[in-house]
């Protein structure tokens, strides 16, 4: 970013902080007799968010003159909603009082039944966030959104294009399966490479279900699910930007506004653009520090007004990238070539969904999507172009409840065209051709038993059928009992997961570097057992605080694990089913807290075992910590407009691929961390300004985590007969070209700075 403009951002945001007004808005929140601490909100403005005290006493201050609406909530209350028409420097003061209600405890859910219940009343623990959340450390894309939550780590596979997924407990991307408003849109090819361009100023909330779900979802749902509810066509705000930039030269920049005027329909846009084109290589080993992108989405969204008001809704996105690495004098005319290095990968991809209620059956919605992937990407000189294409669509029946039954069943179909320049869909002979299609049908039913007030059960079953592998069943169970006043809650669940694997679309080292792909063996099914239990805890304190507490202990047993073998060969990576078992257990801990001196926390920790049983030996797995922690903490000043939050997260050591005995990197990774803080001016109007500084520590991985950065091509490289390295005198160490050696970002500190832009 050009320093004049930064200095000129910077002067900007101080003079309005000093043009602040000083009218306010404060008053006295009753608890039919209860102390307890109220949440103050000005709706379609996130800047002024306060709490009372222990009297209910808050101040709402400084608002700009006009009308303003007012939201006044607390846990176990019935919210009010207050307007109120302020002059410059008016002081206006009211009383008000909340009424009981139990049911108000917290926000609706959908991930965990597939039903609309609030997150205290589902049998399935499902963690939401909102877009609050994610706006105390902002990022370019979702992939990094999810590095401040806890038990879930964004996970870089590649040091030269930077691609990854998302670990949720250990399990790699693959297991984790991405919705968009409750499609499974995010799989295959997208599970790597589709993580971005979602503008995250249409992001409504995020809701995280650790385990499986494939008793609902179907395949890929083994280690958890990530939906990404967008917002209604009818609430957004009619215009919203998010813009900032960093001292690297990053832009990012979101836009969205919604047209409401018409009495058919009500539609939402949004538009992200992301450009970093300045190579950087601070660790001077010849190779860009970040992948270079440049990429544009855009995201329509559509709700039609039924005259029986039920349900209708489309929704598109539309996904371009273009994202290069490799040595620092790479241009695109090298591309392919073999003089010098670059990992070039060119993606176009769109995504469809829909939904329609049927007005013939009560309760009947049809689900349908579709979307197509296509990739045109070098590594070095080897070209990998891919096509997919996957169809869905899910009849869900929601039948009247009976007493104390609620039913959910479904009838799914999913078809998956893909095809490629490798192996994967080679013929009889490589010089053939034949891509891949299945059909995946599939039925499911759940029931969900509120035995009493205080218990409740959900047994749930999904049969598919797979062309290769026949009938796959995943059942679940899930127990839940909570205390009369909601406030404290155990769950305990027990479910089956299965997983059908394509190696060259879920994992990016098949394809890097100079190793060799194999498969051993026939690759079958994936298959878990999970069980899960979990106990959450709210205390309301006499003081000045809210408080919430949730456990959880984790146990996933997998057959048929299918895991890259780089030990047996470093000049491979070696696919087969596991002649064995793998395990991943542990336990997670969070605590939030709010206080009504205006800090608010979230502090997570989670400590975890992913170990590989086979024969003799037992290991732990790759790219996997035992130990993580992530945290916010926020400070909202009292009497200034003026927010700070402090986030960060710490990763214990990973076991590494090394290239064989003589390598001398290390065998595991340090322990790491990212830290960063950011300051909020929540200017006059519908402006927020924000800066900081991203990866305060300054840390990166080890300037050799690339080995022989400088012979890309292993064109000094001597092998023998068999293909193995042979130590030489100018390669004493035996080792190849490997960018494979990853666990960290490569990009220190940077400061950045932004605004946002909300018009209600």
């Amino acid at each position: 970013m050009n320093k004049k403009v930064f200095w000129g951002i910077l002067a900007s945001f101080f003079f309005n902080f000093l043009a602040a007004q000083n009218s306010e808005f404060s008053g006295q929140v009753q608890f039919q007799g209860k102390g307890q601490i109220a949440y103050i909100q000005l709706i379609g403005d996130t800047k002024l968010n306060t709490q009372s005290d222990l009297e209910g006493l808050f101040k709402l201050s400084p608002l700009d003159k006009g009308e303003h609406l007012v939201k006044i909530s607390s846990l176990g209350f019935k919210s009010q909603f207050i307007q109120i028409e302020i002059a410059e420097n008016e002081k206006i003061y009211r009383e008000i009082e909340l009424k009981e209600d139990p049911l108000q405890l917290d926000e609706a859910v959908v991930s965990g039944t597939l039903r609309s219940v609030s997150k205290t009343e589902s049998p399935v623990p499902v963690e939401v966030y909102t877009a609050k959340f994610f706006q105390a450390n902002p990022t370019p894309s979702l992939f990094e959104s999810m590095q401040n939550i806890n038990g879930v780590r964004p996970q870089l596979n590649c040091n030269v294009c930077n691609t990854g997924d998302i670990h949720i407990n250990g399990l790699e991307g693959p297991y984790t399966l991405i919705l968009i408003d409750g499609m499974p849109i995010v799989s295959g090819l997208g599970t790597v490479y589709g993580l971005t361009g979602i503008p995250q100023s249409l992001i409504e909330r995020i809701e995280v279900v650790k385990g499986p779900a494939s008793a609902l979802y179907g395949s890929e749902a083994v280690g958890g699910l990530i939906n990404i509810i967008t917002k209604s066509p009818s609430s957004a705000p009619r215009f919203s930007a998010d813009i900032f930039g960093t001292s690297w030269g990053e832009i990012n920049t979101d836009l969205g506004w919604r047209y409401s005027k018409s009495k058919k329909f009500d539609l939402l846009t949004g538009v992200n653009y992301f450009n970093y084109s300045l190579p950087i290589d601070n660790n001077q080993d010849g190779f860009t520090d970040v992948t270079l992108q440049n990429r544009f989405s855009i995201f329509e969204k559509i709700n039609f007004k039924r005259s029986n008001n039920k349900l209708f809704s489309l929704a598109g996105r539309y996904v371009w990238e273009d994202r290069w690495g490799g040595e620092m004098d790479w241009t695109p005319e090298f591309r392919g070539g073999d003089s010098i290095y670059g990992e070039s990968i060119k993606t176009n991809r769109w995504e469809l969904m829909g939904a329609y209620e049927l007005g013939t059956v009560d309760n009947l919605v049809l689900q349908l999507s579709a979307n197509g992937h296509n990739q045109d990407s070098y590594y070095g000189t080897t070209a990998y172009n891919a096509d997919q294409y996957i169809g869905f669509a899910q009849l869900l029946w929601y039948p009247t409840a009976k007493g104390r039954h609620s039913w959910v069943m479904g009838a799914a179909y999913r078809y998956t065209y893909y095809d490629d320049n490798t192996a994967a869909t080679a013929g009889e002979s490589l010089d053939q051709n034949q891509a891949s299609q299945i059909h995946l049908p599939g039925f499911f039913a759940q029931d969900e038993w509120s035995m009493d007030d205080q218990h409740t059960l959900l047994m749930a079953l999904r049969i598919d059928h797979n062309p290769q592998h026949g009938f796959i069943p995943s059942p679940r169970i899930n127990y839940k009992w909570n205390s009369l006043n909601k406030k404290r809650t155990v769950r305990l669940g027990i479910g089956n997961g299965f997983r059908v694997v394509n190696v060259f679309t879920e994992d990016h080292a098949a394809l890097t570097g100079a190793r060799t792909v194999e498969f051993a063996n026939r690759l079958n099914p994936e298959t878990s057992w999970n069980a899960n239990l979990n106990f959450v805890q709210k205390f309301i304190t006499t003081k000045d605080a809210f408080i919430s507490l949730d456990a959880s202990l984790f146990y996933t047993h997998f057959s048929n694990r299918i895991l890259p073998d780089y030990d047996t060969d470093p000049n491979k990576i070696i696919y087969s089913n596991l002649d064995g078992t793998s395990v991943s257990r542990g336990a997670s801990l969070q605590l939030e807290s709010n206080f009504t001196n205006g800090i608010s926390t979230s502090i997570g920790a989670t400590l975890m075992d992913v170990r590989v049983y086979e024969e003799d030996e037992d290991y732990r797995q790759f790219l996997t910590e035992s130990f993580s922690a992530v945290w916010s903490i926020g400070y909202q000043f009292q009497n200034l407009p003026l927010k700070i939050d402090y986030t960060g997260n710490l990763y214990g050591p990973m076991r590494l691929p090394l290239l064989g005995p003589l390598d001398s990197r290390a065998a595991e990774s340090p322990w790491w961390s990212l830290q960063n803080i950011q300051l909020t001016y929540y200017a006059k109007g519908a402006w927020e300004w924000y800066g900081g500084v991203k990866n305060l520590l300054n840390f990166t991985p080890p300037a050799n985590s690339i080995a022989r950065a400088f012979d890309p091509f292993d064109k000094g490289v001597d092998f023998d007969v068999n293909g193995q390295v042979i130590a030489t005198e100018q390669n004493p160490e035996a080792l190849s070209f490997d960018p494979t050696y990853v666990f960290a970002p490569n990009q220190g500190i940077r400061g950045f700075i932004g605004f946002r832009y909300s018009f209600k």
